[in-house]
């Protein structure tokens, strides 16, 4: 894997090249946002490790640029930020996940690890059942070959129940997916919206592939089973 760290802490930036390229990952680095971008103009990279607070560039900055260009890689940020807030600005920007500093070197390798995997699986991009193909990057649902509109938490829902198929997902669990860990909706909420979503995808079959599980929650099943 090629991976770009751009980080203005020499020190720090030395020790992460250097754990990186034990892990036999090429490696290029650079201390300031401007040259991270220049960088990935030219290069073709897995993963970007960009610090937040970087000369001439910051890095959301950085991941806000290189995700209107198309770059479909790992976005990792390093930041001293931790509140929420910030957080949520670093995962909206496009980032993939984000690491608090001061971080032990082994949390960062899995921090790399679980993105390149991520990154790896190419059925978190597309994932068929019977005649519904869901798109996760373009966040559209095919269904009989007509592309179907979704709104967002339409789409939410399919998605996390398509990448679970066949298991039971508690109505805890889908309303956390849907509307946030935060959220303050009800079970009627949940009923409705899966009632919208069956009316767009069930061709009026008697049973619909969205299960109702008493008591739990939902699973998405193949048709005819």
């Amino acid at each position: 894997m090629k991976i770009l760290i751009a980080e203005d802490d020499n020190r720090l930036r030395k020790n992460i090249v250097h754990i990186i390229q034990k892990e036999n990952h090429q490696v290029d680095s650079v201390e300031n946002g401007q040259d991270a971008l220049d960088y990935t103009l030219f290069e073709q990279y897995d993963l970007l490790i960009l610090d937040w607070m970087m000369p001439e560039l910051s890095g959301i900055d950085v991941c806000l640029e290189v995700r209107e260009r198309g770059f479909s890689g790992g976005i990792l940020m390093l930041t001293a930020r931790d509140d929420s807030s910030d957080i949520i600005k670093g995962l909206d920007a496009g980032a993939d996940d984000y690491l608090v500093k001061p971080f032990k070197m082994d949390e960062l390798l899995a921090r790399i690890r679980a993105i390149l995997r991520r990154k790896e699986k190419a059925f978190e991009q597309v994932i068929q059942i019977g005649n519904l193909i869901l798109h996760l990057d373009s966040r559209t649902l095919i269904h009989g070959g007509n592309k179907i509109a979704l709104t967002r938490n339409e789409f939410l829902l399919l998605e996390y129940l398509f990448i679970n198929k066949g298991i039971v997902l508690t109505r805890e669990q889908i309303c956390s997916h849907v509307w946030g860990y935060d959220h303050d909706t009800t079970n009627n909420n949940l009923d409705a919206l899966v009632k919208l979503v069956r009316k767009k995808i069930d061709d009026g079959h008697e049973k619909s592939i969205i299960e109702n599980v008493r008591g739990i929650g939902y699973k998405v099943r193949e048709p005819n089973v």
